[in-house]
């Protein structure tokens, strides 16, 4: 059974329970029975059977703190934004020409943390986000780069899914030429970070970082992406001739 409808349940059977020992201990006890006036004793089908000369018991207006229901498996069960959700909000916030730096940055922030799941990693193809998280390397705002390499560096790595998809996008040109031509030193590291991300065990991804080096950063031979000194050799190369 699903975690959350098995919580649910448990928490309905528990609030289902009596809340009080009085019922139990006065049915068993005939003569408290016998000698309960019935005009004054609350019933079901009397609306105005508790007032202010008669009030209710405590534990009717107090609930037990155990029967709460956490308010985020609430959400989970009937309704509130999905992480997709939040994916697509933090993009479209990202690339709104009307929200200010801060709050992109705040919102590639949340994006970032989002896409730290593989899922949600994975999500980025159906959800058609690479494109415009590619789009953002080259933006003209160097903090904006800096985020969108971050985000490719966390998509990618040890995930062989987006691997193959940030290949596909395109992605390995790009932050190869930032690695050599980006001014800003903030926004190079994380060029390189998303590369070598892209290279780890993905020989695929070596192969084209490899095909792309611009003249004079050529290596010989091929580069095994399982070789984690031979992968840090072509990072080296590259933040070199920065």
């Amino acid at each position: 059974m699903d975690r959350n409808m098995s919580t649910l349940l448990k928490w309905g059977i528990e609030n289902s329970a009596p809340t009080s020992t009085s019922t139990s201990t006065t049915s068993a006890d005939p003569s408290a029975t016998s000698s309960t006036d019935p005009s004054t004793t609350p019933t079901l089908s009397s609306p105005t059977a508790y007032s202010t000369s008669n009030p209710p018991p405590s534990s009717i207006l107090t609930p037990s703190p155990s029967r709460s229901l956490d308010p985020a498996l609430v959400q989970a069960l009937f309704g509130g934004p999905s992480d997709a959700d939040l994916m697509k909000e933090s993009m479209a916030s990202i690339l709104s020409p009307t929200i200010s730096l801060d709050n992109k940055l705040a919102a590639f922030d949340n994006f970032e943390q989002l896409i730290e799941q593989i899922d949600n990693a994975n999500n980025l193809a159906p959800l058609q986000l690479w494109t415009p998280l590619l789009s953002l390397l080259k933006d003209e705002e160097g903090e904006l780069r800096r985020m969108a390499a971050w985000c490719v560096g966390t998509a990618v790595q040890n995930n062989a899914q987006a691997q193959e998809r940030a290949l596909v996008v395109g992605a390995v040109p790009v932050l190869v030429k930032m690695c050599v031509e980006e001014r800003d030193e903030g926004v190079r590291r994380k060029a390189m970070y998303a590369l070598s991300s892209l290279m780890r065990n993905f020989q695929p991804g070596a192969d084209e970082v490899v095909r792309v080096l611009p003249e004079g950063l050529q290596v010989e031979g091929k580069v095994d992406a399982g070789d984690m000194e031979a992968v840090s050799g072509v990072i080296q190369r590259l933040r070199e001739r920065a």
